[in-house]
């Protein structure tokens, strides 16, 4: 069965908060100078998902490989 990607777009990312949270990865990435496939993501250190912000602070430019492993730890 093949998926359903617009299903699934629309059942995590629909919520107001998620769009808050897209909105600020997408700001973390644009300061970050980074570009659509370039192989580089920004890491928070402290999760915002925990509670962490959007400061520079808590912000550092990781390969995608290293931020994926992470996860929300």
């Amino acid at each position: 069965m093949a998926r359903d990607y617009a299903k699934e777009y629309k059942r995590d990312h629909s919520t107001p908060q998620d769009k808050k949270d897209r909105a600020a990865r997408n700001t973390a990435r644009a300061q970050a100078g980074l570009k659509k496939g370039d192989g580089k993501e920004v890491d928070h250190k402290k999760p915002l998902s925990k509670g962490g912000s959007n400061a520079p602070s808590n912000r550092r430019v990781v390969t995608r490989t290293t931020n994926r492993k992470k996860g929300d730890r």
